[in-house]
């Protein structure tokens, strides 16, 4: 879904593993962004559910997440190293989906791109295959995945500024995946507003209220 005027800012955001194609798109309407041009892509696996649409950027080991979550913070490190180790099979089918997508927007203004859960990883992976100008990122919930493909490319990017929010209750990707992500953006050039909160896979309203924030800065 494309909303907003066209020649003005761009924000791109990414929905998260088994939330429906139009997940996010109730977030323009809240965050203060006049004149921005919203678009919220859908995801191109349809995962089968009784509550109606459910899609997917790739598929994931559900199993391993739910081991996660019964057996509390060592093994909520163990999936954080795992994530860190792990390419992502279809990762890179849906990167070059979503630069193709950005190739068609054609945007010559401030572009934004982000994402939640599968979403933020997925608006990173993007940022570091692509020399598209972006102006700055929204990490929502994400994780490090694909460390050994990342990390050579994050000074690539020295310099983006990027809004990264997590729950440190997150029951699904450990907050230690995205301190950890975060660390080492910030120690390749990156500049980091960094928030986390007392909650789960979410996206509170102070969230909202930054990227707002972040939307005025780099436009």
């Amino acid at each position: 879904m494309i909303t907003g005027p066209d020649g003005g800012p761009t924000v791109v955001l990414l929905h998260g593993f088994g939330a429906p194609g139009d997940d996010l798109v109730p977030l323009h309407r809240v965050v203060p962004s006049k004149g921005v041009r919203w678009v919220f892509p859908a995801a191109p696996i349809a995962l089968p559910s009784p509550f109606g649409d459910s899609r997917a950027w790739w598929l994931i080991d559900l199993a391993k997440l739910e081991r996660a979550v019964r057996g509390g913070a060592q093994a909520s490190q163990i999936l954080a190293d795992s994530l860190a180790a792990e390419v992502p099979q279809g990762m890179a089918q849906a990167r070059e989906r979503i630069l193709g997508l950005l190739d068609d927007l054609g945007a010559s203004e401030p572009l934004i791109l982000g994402g939640f859960s599968q979403g933020a990883m997925l608006a990173t992976d993007c940022a570091l295959h692509s020399a598209l100008p972006i102006a700055g990122m929204c990490l929502m919930s994400g994780a490090l995945v694909a460390e050994r493909e990342w990390a050579p490319r994050f000074n690539l990017r020295s310099g983006m500024r990027a809004l990264m929010s997590h729950g440190r209750q997150d029951p699904l990707l450990p907050v230690e995946s995205a301190e950890r992500l975060r660390t080492l953006l910030g120690d390749s050039g990156w500049t980091i507003d960094w928030m986390p909160f007392d909650g789960g896979h979410e996206i509170p309203r102070p969230v909202l209220g930054a990227l707002a924030g972040l939307i005025q800065n780099v436009t």
